[in-house]
């Protein structure tokens, strides 16, 4: 537990970029739980370069999707979250999400992607409690997610659900 309240406890730094968005938070065990001698870092600045997010989504297997779109996803998003693996003065974008809203009911999160070489180490689970949080304070009550098959467990580890009421959203796709 104390790994959690470190990671959800951690304070603003003024050593990198953006102060007011970006907060710093020290792994406890960080070498045993993610290996190397670095700092995580999570934040909401939109700043971030699509190149380096394109890499990032590259290294899981997804689509490339135009870079223009990507810009324009992420200015329209209510929330986005990157995280960073911070050594010196080296800094490496290992995780990424937003959401969308209505800005007083409803979101939904898109876009949840951790670098490979950091899965399994529970930086997936704190990017997501990280979102949620987030969310949270700005008093959004309901939370959803599009997950492909092979995430499903995960996000229900998290408490996320099938709709309990059934099936209630429907997709339309261009032929």
């Amino acid at each position: 537990m104390g790994f959690w309240k470190n990671l959800f406890g951690g304070s603003e730094t003024s050593s990198e970029p953006n102060k007011a968005s970006t907060e710093a938070y020290t792994f406890d065990g960080a070498k045993e739980k993610v290996g190397g001698n670095f700092r995580i870092y999570f934040t909401t600045d939109r700043e971030i370069d699509l190149y380096d997010l394109e890499e990032l989504c590259d290294a899981v297997g997804w689509s490339r999707r135009p870079l223009r779109k990507v810009r324009k996803a992420i200015q329209h998003s209510f929330l986005v979250v990157s995280v960073w693996a911070v050594r010196g003065k080296r800094r490496r974008l290992i995780g990424f999400s937003r959401a969308t809203s209505d800005h007083a009911f409803n979101a939904t999160i898109w876009d949840v992607v951790v670098h490979p070489d950091y899965q399994g180490k529970g930086l997936g689970k704190a990017l997501m409690n990280y979102t949620i949080k987030k969310l949270r304070k700005d008093d959004i009550s309901n939370i959803t997610l599009f997950a492909d098959p092979q995430v499903v467990d995960f996000y229900r580890l998290l408490g996320f659900m099938p709709d309990p009421e059934g099936i209630k959203g429907m997709f339309w796709y261009p032929n």
